[in-house]
């Protein structure tokens, strides 16, 4: 029970320390608001790269024409040796009727040229659509998949995905780099600024050492003041980003230039883009608290 009023005391006594010295306590939130709008963008931003680099590789896809005269037992045969490699997700048969039709309903032009084809005499080739777990290892899947019988061609873009794939991996590690070191900014920002607070009341600190307070006792209030200041500071960066996000993505129909390239749902990440802000405020704020009594005073 004792233990658990000096923990409430000492919160209380935080709460009175950020009213108390309200200038120096708006410093740092505005100082943890303004690297937190910071964190808040960069995560959305990381987040919607993710997706659509995401969305672009399931999207590739080998094409396997199959050699002319093929039997069904053959092409059933190739499925299966195809099906056997590892780096398969999922394999698609496309007859040469179904895609001239496709082509067809396309396109009233090629629609006009194709529809004097029949059956026996579709010049097309038969055909498997095969996605791949690995984009990086496309070129070997394909490699391997060139070596079977009864294969005529393979095209999946050669040389341009493989390019893709490299610039995509780039962008996501800059993005969680940003991330990080923008993390780390507020860290160093708010463990000044708290610095600065501490340091104004270095008085306040020498009395309560005189009169016997030990050092953890001397610590807590401004442990749960960082706490407190960290939240606070993560409230307007929370506000902006769910609200301006969902603006965006309800102006855009949730889709940026192109119907190829959409965004992240507003459901799927506010929640959690919520949760990770308050978290970094709370903890850099005591962190930073923590840091500054601990170095700076030598307690």
């Amino acid at each position: 029970m004792k233990a658990i009023r000096i923990l409430f005391n000492n919160i209380g006594d935080a709460f009175k320390s950020v009213f108390r010295n309200f200038s120096l306590s708006l410093s740092s939130i505005s100082c943890i608001t303004i690297t937190l709008i910071l964190v808040a963008v960069s995560i959305i931003l990381s987040e919607n790269v993710n997706k659509f680099t995401d969305d672009i590789e399931k999207d590739v896809t080998i094409v396997v024409y199959i050699e002319k005269g093929t039997s069904e037992n053959d092409i059933e045969a190739m499925q299966a040796e195809i099906e056997k490699l590892s780096n398969i997700d999922s394999i698609t048969f496309m007859s040469k009727e179904e895609i001239r039709k496709d082509m067809a309903n396309d396109s009233e032009g090629i629609g006009n040229i194709l529809g004097e084809y029949d059956e026996e005499t579709n010049p097309l080739l038969d055909e498997y659509l095969v996605k791949v777990i690995d984009t990086e290892k496309i070129g070997t899947t394909a490699s391997e998949i060139k070596e079977m019988e009864n294969v005529n061609t393979i095209k999946y873009g050669e040389g341009m995905v493989e390019e893709l794939v490299k610039i995509f991996d780039v962008v996501k590690k800059i993005t969680v780099i940003i991330v990080i070191g923008l993390i780390v900014v507020t860290a160093f920002l708010i463990s000044n600024t708290i610095k600065i607070t501490i340091n104004n009341r270095k008085r306040q600190i020498e009395i309560m050492r005189l009169v016997g307070a030990s050092n953890s006792y001397i610590k807590l209030p401004f442990f749960f003041e960082g706490v407190i200041l960290g939240f606070l500071g993560s409230i307007i960066p929370i506000f902006l980003a769910c609200y301006g996000y969902i603006f965006l993505y309800q102006k855009l129909n949730g889709i940026l230039f192109t119907e190829v390239i959409t965004l992240v749902n507003p459901d799927n990440i506010l929640y959690h883009l919520s949760v990770i802000l308050i978290l970094i405020g709370v903890i850099v704020g005591a962190f930073g608290s923590y840091l500054s009594v601990r170095r700076h005073l030598k307690i």
